[in-house]
């Protein structure tokens, strides 16, 4: 969407209206008001005009704006033709919109508007609007020049704090404090490599410094965590966002060490643990006890399953009772193993090498498997570990030059964060703000 802001140049000669110039002529009926003011002794302020309304980049002022909501099975056509837009029209426009936004990616449930001129007693539609999301929005001119631009809304970002008690799950406490519930996993992404976000307890808490992305005081996503505490079983656990001269910016502890680690917590997003590593378990389906060297996730067909480190694909096909699975050998001493996938990642075949994150899987239950889930195994010299007591070798830290400025970045925020209250009742939400820019068109399954 964003490559296609450029587009914009273009739109100037087709829709070179009125409504377009309302700004422009805004500012040359000013012009002609000051000049009045100096010979007038009305008062500049009882003249002033009031601000023009602005919306999808264009003065509104002079032009009806009916808005709704795209059907199921609406077909473009269908929905112009009830504002008199011919279906000609409707079928160049159609063909034009193919290498800026196609007309067959509008989609149901998306808010659209229809633009006429109040002067025209016939309201003749002069553009038809659509907005795949709260941020972007695509114009269609749908006069003769048929012109077409893509376009984003200005956003906000403020800085917010919150924080929260957990009692049944995070997600739970996201939205028991009022706060995004996608926080949950951009807490699970930061602290991936030091937390077992499947281990979490009633009683761990979290504080949480943010940004937060709004258009018209709504708000439309979350920006980049600043600074973050997360208390799991007594420890406080800190999170730093700082970039230096030399990096592009990652997260630190409260020693300046990095919270990056060589191996992840766990291969896929926040889910349940339904089996633990064993040497002794009773098989649900061949029920004997046998060794379950792995650890199970419970999580729908189709969750992404990602490589939890660095290195080389050895293995990816169907394995007998562990179904389709991956085994990944990410140096010398260790390998890990992904098992009962629904299939694999793009690309992923023995030989390939894989970056940390890299989706090569997704969850299903191929093999002796009772239903949907992964089954996690973690080696090393070919000797299985328990996954959840693996131990990771940080990142490299702060570089030591960087580490006084760390340091000052750090004390700051984590003062900060101390200043964080609970906000335990409905009523006594934590939601402190403040502007930071302005950023224009920016149930239990075992194998």
């Amino acid at each position: 969407m964003r490559k296609e802001i450029g587009s914009v140049l273009r739109f100037s000669k087709g829709l070179a209206f009125a409504a377009f110039m309302g700004l422009a002529v805004m500012s040359c009926n000013q012009l002609d008001n000051n000049k009045e003011s100096e010979t007038s002794s009305i008062p500049v302020d009882s003249v002033a005009k009031p601000a023009p309304r602005i919306e999808w980049g264009m003065n509104i002022d002079s032009l009806k704006i009916q808005n709704g909501i795209v059907e199921k099975n609406q077909f473009l056509s269908e929905l112009l033709q009830e504002y008199g837009v011919d279906y000609g029209v409707i079928d160049r426009m159609a063909k034009k919109s193919r290498d800026v936004f196609d007309v067959r990616k509008i989609r149901a449930g998306k808010p659209y508007a229809i633009i006429s001129s109040v002067e025209d007693t016939l309201s003749k539609p002069l553009y038809f609007v659509y907005e795949p999301n709260k941020i972007d929005y695509v114009i269609y001119g749908l006069t003769d020049s048929l012109d077409i631009v893509c376009g984003e809304k200005p956003v906000q970002t403020r800085i917010m704090k919150s924080s929260g008690q957990i009692e049944s799950s995070l997600w739970n406490a996201m939205v028991d404090n009022n706060t995004d519930p996608a926080m949950a996993n951009e807490l699970s992404e930061v602290f991936a490599w030091t937390i077992d976000f499947f281990g979490i307890q009633s009683g761990d808490f979290y504080k949480v410094i943010y940004e937060q992305k709004f258009v018209k005081d709504e708000p439309v996503g979350l920006g980049k965590i600043i600074a973050a505490n997360f208390n799991h079983y007594g420890d406080n656990n800190f999170a730093f966002w700082f970039e230096s001269d030399s990096t592009d910016g990652s997260y630190y502890d409260d020693k300046a060490g990095s919270l990056r680690r060589s191996f992840l917590k766990a291969p896929l997003k926040y889910k349940r643990i339904s089996s633990r590593f064993s040497n002794s378990r009773l098989h649900p389906k061949l029920k004997i006890r046998r060794p379950h060297h792995g650890v199970d996730y419970a999580a729908p067909t189709g969750t992404p399953v990602h490589a939890v480190g660095d290195g080389t694909v050895i293995k990816a096909k169907y394995s007998g009772g562990g179904g389709n699975m991956v085994k990944i050998k990410h140096n010398g001493t260790y390998s890990t193993a992904y098992l009962h996938l629904s299939k694999y990642g793009k690309g992923i075949r023995s030989g390939k090498r894989v970056k940390q994150g890299d989706v090569i899987g997704y969850v299903g239950s191929t093999g002796l498997s009772t239903g949907p889930h992964l089954d996690f195994r973690f080696y090393r010299n070919g000797v299985a570990l328990n996954p959840l007591k693996v131990k990771s070798p940080p990142a490299k830290p702060v570089a030591e030059a960087s580490v006084p400025k760390y340091n000052l970045l750090k004390d700051s925020l984590k003062n900060e964060l101390s200043l964080i209250h609970f906000a335990k009742p409905a009523t006594d939400k934590i939601n402190d703000t403040l502007v930071l820019s302005e950023e224009e068109p920016n149930h239990p399954v075992e194998d």
